[in-house]
Formats: C-alpha cells, structure tokens, sequence
C-alpha cells in the first residue's frame, strides 16, 4: 500500500490539515483559482509555510497539483466536506443549545470541530434536524445549489428591498465584522433597503427597521441577498 493510501483510508487529517482542507474546499467551490498566497491569507500563516504544507497534502492523496493547478482529490472532498459539516452543526449546537452570541459561534466551533466523532456528528445532525445552512447562511456540503441564485450586496442597486442571506466563510474569520454586523442586525433573515451607494469612498449604507447602517465595499462583496422583488415574481 502507497503512502497516500495510508494516509487517505480509514484516518482523519490532523487539525491542521483540516483547516488547509476546509479552506481549499471552499474556494474550490467557489470556482476559485487555488493559489499558495490565497491560501496564506485564509489561513494567516506565510506563505513558505503553505507552500511546505500543500506539498505535504499532495504526497499524502489530499489534492493534486498538476501543472500547478490545485484541486482537491476525491478523498480530499470528503475529508473537507466532513470538518465543514461538523463546524456547522457546532454553530448551530453552540447558538440554539447554548445561546453563544451568533458573532462568537465561528470562532467557538473551531476549536471544538476536530474533536467530534462521527458518532456524534450524527447524533448533532438528528438533533438539529439535518439543517441544510449554518447559521451565517452558508450551505452545508450537498446544499450548495441553496445559494447558487443569491447576489452579492455590491451587486444591488440603490432603493431596492432585499433580504440578507449569508454572510460568507472568509468574512466569518472576521470577529470585529461579525460583531458589527450583529450590533446593526445585519444577519440572514433580515430585510434591508439599500437606502445610498456611494463608489467614490467604496461604501454603501443599508436601512434596517429603520436604522441605518453603513459598510464598505469589502465587507459588502460577501454579503449574499435576494432582492424582494425577484423573490415576488417567482412566487
């Protein structure tokens, strides 16, 4: 047996090549390209550091990297898929069991999300009634088709209606966001106007039960929404 046998049958990656993992699989998902500076920046690490690491998944079956185009390998997807799913079901254990303030749950699941069997992880999913999204609004693996017509805050005109859908991955890294947008109830399920845009200093302002909240375009770009006026003419 190969050493990328060995390392990709029947064991769980270390907790730090779940995080590579995790990090990979998401922008595999979202078409991204893969690359060792990208990677550094999700991960906060250098970029040497990845560079040795990614190098190290690749011997061990996790991905492949082909003339430097990196992808996930089918048992790199599963292992990816399983520590996504055990972090999102700590979210939701975390928010509707505990109470943890929804700005927190990330960064608490993550220390918790390695340590689950799948035992338990089966026992969080019956619990919690196998929710499709966590609860920032990001898709559980197998759920991804959930956000596929969703649109970037950026992406939406002046004066329009929307609803606040998801706050993405790379942005839940972000404690001090998360807590803004929770003080300003800038959380999926919400219904907002898009009251002001203004592209000379990248910022837009969104009204909320009638407070008004302003935020960059940076942090803007990964907020998902639906417009209410598209929702309405589907119904």
């Amino acid at each position: 047996m190969s050493n990328s046998q060995k390392s990709t049958t029947g064991s769980r990656p270390s907790p730090t090549i779940e995080d590579y993992l995790a990090a990979l699989y998401v922008m595999q998902r979202d078409g991204e390209n893969i690359v060792a500076a990208r990677v550094a920046e999700s991960l906060e690490v250098s970029a040497p550091t990845v560079t040795i690491t990614l190098k190290r998944m690749e011997r061990d079956g996790w991905l492949s990297a082909e003339s430097k185009n990196i992808t996930l390998t089918e048992a790199g997807i599963q292992a990816a898929q399983s520590v996504i799913r055990r972090h999102m079901l700590t979210e939701w254990m975390l928010a509707r069991m505990l109470n943890v303030p929804w700005s927190r749950i990330h960064a608490e699941a993550h220390q918790i999300e390695h340590t689950i069997s799948d035992e338990i992880e089966a026992q969080m999913r019956a619990q919690l009634s196998d929710p499709q999204l966590c609860p920032h609004g990001n898709p559980l693996p197998g759920y991804e088709s959930l956000s596929a017509e969703w649109s970037s805050l950026t992406d939406v005109q002046a004066g329009e209606h929307i609803i606040i859908r998801r706050i993405h991955e790379t942005a839940e890294d972000n404690a001090q966001l998360l807590q803004y947008l929770e003080d300003n109830g800038i959380i999926p399920g919400a219904e907002a106007i898009v009251s002001e845009i203004l592209p000379f200093n990248q910022t837009l302002t969104l009204e909320i039960k009638g407070k008004k909240s302003i935020l960059g375009f940076s942090a803007a770009r990964y907020i998902g929404v639906d417009i209410l006026e598209n929702i309405k003419k589907t119904e």
